[in-house]
């Protein structure tokens, strides 16, 4: 493909975007080009005092059907397809007085703006763009000699490259804004067709697609070696992606991972009670309920302070200076709230390098999100884990009831244990975390570990563990009574598990053997 550049005599502009327009059409107007348009955006130009030829005058068609037929016309089509050195497309042109269109400008109809709105299902069917994704795909697929834009960040590209080229653009100019052209129709189309499958309830689409805008260029990945981007979706829900950055370094790949993790348990906790969370690697290393929000801080950090330092804090109420002024005194990677008073901010500002985030609000606890892996060859499509487990889902199954207390503490363990990775052992007193066990290959390791964190807690507090007279939680059934024995000889004194294993009967008898208290939820949450 020849590499040339070539000159900008006739631009059609149709945006709904004015941002920098008449900037942009002052520098087309010094460079004599002709300008073709539509409704509002012919109206702003000529509003400016520069000449503007309507569409419909240069088709000799009116627009019809509500708008829904305006530029969906040969002579609009035949001038952005045109190859300019193809003796039959001159021709053709010729033949149906087709002038060539040299720049295609279009923004395309706010389809995601109107679901957002809550707009009923004809409002949105209505700004589903039709002739806005046909031109610049023609632009696009004519870039050796159209330029196309869809977005007004990209009108300096273009006026450095006319200023430097006499009125033209390179190859290279074109070809990276068709790239991005084909990007955002796709984006678009996306957006749609996911809208059309949510208000159709079709969960299993023969064929799928994602949709994400940049919000920024990250340094690098998981590790340095690895690139890294961080995109929107078009999902509408408070959490990072949402938030405002009030200070620190820019958010690293592991930063943005950490806190959602952080955000997205927070998020589920009582909204009614000051609630704290603290995240390493993903994994939390304390969560805690208090009467007040540096209560609770103060009991997530006592799970365990050697993981925390370092670590990422989510809070699910407003920050406010006394949390501040604890959280300070020791190094902290992230804070994320739904909301921070001026003199938590004022606070945090003397740790410069402290990302401070704000959301707006608690990430919705029941909104079905699709989750994607990649494997080698395809993807793994699955819902969010939205599921809760409810007091009268409960069952118990031992000889021995659960007081009032120990439920109450299972059921904030079993929470907990839905965020923490697989096998995931849980134990918690008065509603905070005393030890986390994560990731292990077995229950049994997993029982040890969290064991072994309540022990090391408790060295400060001159006591054996903080998990004696806790409770513990899994987040599947253990096959054999061995984890569950591995807590009792920790402290425990009740045990919350889904149950459904073909060794209940000896796991249940084994409690009985301990007189401990348990309860099936008859809810798995694995978290791998």
């Amino acid at each position: 493909m020849t590499q040339t550049s070539y000159p900008i005599k006739t631009a059609l502009i149709s945006v709904s975007d004015k941002t920098q327009l008449i900037p942009f059409v002052t520098h087309l107007n010094k460079h004599n080009v002709t300008i073709l348009s539509t409704g509002g955006t012919a109206k702003a130009i000529k509003d400016a005092g520069f000449a503007v030829t309507d569409v419909s005058d240069y088709t000799g068609f009116p627009e019809m059907m509500d708008g829904r037929v305006k530029t969906l016309h040969p002579k609009i089509h035949g001038g952005i397809l045109a190859v300019r050195d193809n003796a039959d497309h001159l021709a053709a042109q010729n033949a149906h007085d087709i002038q060539n269109i040299d720049l295609v400008v279009v923004n395309l109809y706010p389809f995601e703006a109107t679901v957002q709105s809550g707009a009923d299902a004809d409002t949105i069917i209505e700004n589903i763009d039709i002739g806005g994704p046909a031109m610049l795909r023609s632009a696009a697929k004519n870039h050796k000699y159209v330029t196309v834009v869809t977005d007004s960040s990209d009108y300096a590209l273009i006026m450095q490259d006319m200023t430097e080229n006499k009125g033209a653009t390179t190859f290279a100019t074109r070809r990276k804004l068709a790239a991005k052209t084909y990007a955002r129709t796709a984006h678009y189309d996306s957006i749609i067709a996911n809208w059309f499958m949510q208000d159709i309830n079709e969960t299993a689409p023969d064929y799928i697609s994602f949709a994400g805008k940049k919000i920024q260029e990250l340094r690098y990945g998981e590790n340095p070696h690895q690139k890294a981007v961080f995109y929107k979706n078009n999902e509408q829900r408070f959490g990072i992606a949402t938030a405002k950055q009030h200070q620190g370094k820019e958010l690293s790949y592991n930063n943005i991972n950490d806190t959602d993790a952080a955000f997205e348990l927070v998020s589920e906790l009582d909204t009614n009670r000051a609630a704290a969370v603290i995240v390493k690697h993903a994994n939390p290393c304390g969560a805690a309920y208090g009467t007040t929000l540096k209560e609770a801080y103060k009991l997530a950090l006592r799970c365990d302070p050697v993981s925390a330092f370092g670590g990422i804090i989510a809070l699910n109420q407003e920050l406010d200076a006394e949390t501040a002024t604890e959280i300070v005194k020791i190094f902290t990677e992230v804070i994320i709230a739904p909301s921070v008073s001026a003199d938590a901010k004022a606070i945090i500002a003397q740790k410069k390098n402290l990302r401070l985030l704000e959301t707006g609000g608690l990430a919705a606890k029941n909104q079905t999100v699709q989750m994607v892996k990649t494997i080698a060859g395809g993807l793994l499509v699955q819902d969010r884990d939205i599921a809760q487990i409810k007091f009268e889902d409960l069952k118990s199954v031992t000889k021995r009831q659960p007081t009032e207390k120990e439920m109450q503490d299972m059921i904030f363990a079993f929470h907990i244990a839905k965020h923490v990775k697989s096998n995931a052992i849980i134990y918690a007193k008065d509603e905070a975390t005393v030890g986390i066990g994560a990731g292990q290959m077995s229950r049994l390791d997993s029982a040890h570990v969290a064991a072994k964190k309540a022990r090391d807690a408790a060295e400060n507090e001159n006591i054996s563990s903080l998990a004696e007279g806790s409770v513990v939680a899994s987040d599947a059934f253990f096959p054999f009574a061995d984890g569950m024995l591995a807590a009792a000889d920790a402290g425990v004194t009740a045990v919350i598990q889904p149950g459904g294993s073909m060794r209940d009967d000896e796991v249940i008898a084994a409690a009985d053997a301990r007189n401990l208290a348990m309860v099936f939820t008859g809810q798995r949450h694995f978290r791998h």
